[in-house]
């Protein structure tokens, strides 16, 4: 547990009054639980009416500062702001690639600053002067005005044809031109007054080493989070803070979807802490962005907007388990019906059945008879991905990975009634499938595990008490069961931060090789692990609703 803290470069300027740049920067990065190292860019003078002038800091200093820091405080992410002159912009692109060469994963954030917000300009670096260092650049998080510029598209009027939004066609003009790995176009100067959006436009499995990015053919995804508008003119810094709390989140390592989207409810955190205050100055006052350390209340996060909750934004909750209070308990993973067989009389609450690379015809058999033995023992049986037998063949309920999310046909699952449990991996995917209210949530890879290759995806015990913390806050909290690495050793704080359930897999199936006990003891031991009354059986019938 006594980890040494990541750390985080923030290479930006000194606004003296206190509210933007590094100032905010170490604000922030200490909140969030990373050491800071600062080198100034420029000192400014201003208050929070006007912007006199901009002090450029020579290279000569700036370069002095990296050398001795790459010494002993070498950086997880480089985050930067403002860019005084074309020599900084320079001095950073070489720096960048020199750093990159030595440490190929760390990350470059750069918050490109041009307009104060009290008006005035901190640089006259042109777009073709600034372009040697967007070329080296990992993830960039301009507003709107600045994507428009950085786009060469100043007149782009924000509308949409019939395939793609205004914010899509300037990330993807931006990642085109410059090759940055993912570009964060954030919502706060947009006209809407009821809500603020985010977009985040990413290539795939490409942040961690800069590439060459000849290849335009790399797939690309995209994450968009709305939040209500919080008012607040104590918000001065916090495009400075975004782009700090996305680099601590890096450094944590999150992956771009889950720091995106911690990134954001830090944000509306901060902005809800100054709301009273600024409404007692009647919006007069701008003051600078409160930092209020690691978002954790399920209101400050955003809303995912994607295809899913979309597409069945109107489709009713699935079925609930018939829980009647208690909690699942363990929750066995196996392959096959001989394991099945071997389980079932030992008065399980639920197993999941994950058979894989076998015949149609054979599959098929396989869950008839699996169902069949299942409802024997009134055991709450779930078939991990196969929707369609599981559905033909009236199987209590059916998992679906995040994989096949998209391909299943949830509205045929729903109305089937058949009960949905569906895979998480961090709290981007645990709000949007939340949103689809499904029977059950699960979370993982909890610790690393031997049966799938998680890397980029643990998520620890600390992850995992926070994702619970964002089920709304009333009595029909969705179950959530946690996977992946959990074994005997493990079990007891995982059940500690309040899961309904842990799903096992080796756990069990390898209880003789690792423990030198039977699967059937490790079932006991597992089981003992949790309070008596959360291992009462519930009475009645499982299909019954």
């Amino acid at each position: 547990m006594n980890k040494k803290k990541p750390i985080i470069w923030t290479i930006s300027g000194s606004d003296c009054s206190g509210g933007a740049g590094v100032a905010a920067d170490i604000k922030t990065g200490h909140g969030l639980g990373v050491e800071v190292c600062h080198l100034i860019t420029a000192n400014t003078v201003q208050n929070s009416h006007r912007l006199l002038s901009v002090n450029a800091i020579s290279v000569e200093i700036l370069q002095q500062q990296a050398a001795i820091l790459l010494e002993d405080k070498p950086p997880s992410v480089i985050k930067i702001g403002l860019v005084a002159n074309v020599a900084q912009v320079q001095w950073l692109a070489q720096l960048l690639k020199h750093t990159k060469q030595v440490m190929p994963n760390v990350i470059s954030v750069y918050d490109p600053v041009g307009q104060a917000s009290v008006g005035g300009s901190f640089s006259t670096t042109t777009l073709e002067q600034l372009t040697p260092l967007l070329q080296q650049v990992d993830v960039l998080t301009p507003n709107s005005m600045e994507a428009k510029s950085l786009a060469r598209l100043a007149d782009f009027c924000d509308k949409s044809d019939a395939n793609e939004t205004a914010v899509e066609i300037l990330a993807k003009k931006i990642h085109y031109d410059f090759g940055i790995t993912s570009i964060i176009i954030k919502g706060g100067h947009s006209r809407d007054e009821q809500s603020s959006s985010d977009y985040c436009y990413h290539q795939l499995n490409q942040l961690h080493g800069k590439q060459d990015n000849q290849d335009k053919t790399l797939t690309a995804i995209s994450y968009q989070l709305s939040a209500q508008r919080i008012e607040s003119h104590y918000s001065h810094g916090g495009g400075c803070s975004f782009a700090t709390a996305l680099s601590a989140f890096f450094a944590q390592g999150y992956l771009v979807r889950d720091a995106f989207t911690l990134a954001k409810a830090f944000i509306s955190q901060g902005l809800s802490a100054s709301e009273r205050v600024s409404e007692s100055f009647g919006h007069q006052y701008y003051g600078a962005f409160e930092q209020q350390g690691w978002p954790w209340h399920t209101k400050f996060f955003p809303k995912i907007v994607d295809e899913l909750s979309v597409k069945y934004q109107d489709l009713s909750a699935f079925n609930s388990l018939n829980l009647a209070g208690k909690k699942l308990g363990l929750y066995p993973v196996i392959d096959s019906l001989y394991w099945l067989k071997r389980l079932l009389p030992l008065g399980l609450e639920i197993i999941q059945l994950r058979v894989k690379n076998l015949a149609e015809s054979e599959l098929e058999h396989v869950i008839i008879e699996a169902v069949a033995q299942a409802k024997e023992f009134d055991t709450r049986l779930f078939i991990n991905d196969y929707w369609q037998l599981a559905i033909k063949h009236g199987a209590y309920g059916v998992h679906i990975g995040q994989e096949d999310l998209q391909d299943a046909d949830l509205t045929a699952i729903q109305q089937s009634g058949i009960r949905l449990g569906i895979s998480t991996h961090g709290c981007y995917e645990f709000l949007s499938a939340q949103r689809l209210q499904p029977s059950y949530l699960a979370i993982g890879a909890i610790f690393p595990t031997k049966t799938k290759d998680m890397t980029g995806q643990i998520q620890g015990i600390d992850n995992l008490r926070q994702v619970l913390s964002l089920r709304p806050d009333n009595k029909h909290k969705i179950p959530v069961v946690a996977i992946g690495g959990i074994n005997l050793e493990r079990a007891r704080e995982v059940i500690e931060t309040g899961v309904e359930s842990i799903a096992v897999v080796t756990a069990i199936t390898e209880a003789e090789c690792s423990h030198g006990i039977s699967p059937e003891l490790a079932v006991t031991r597992l089981q003992d692990i949790y309070p008596s009354h959360l291992n009462m059986r519930v009475s009645g019938r499982l299909g019954d609703s």
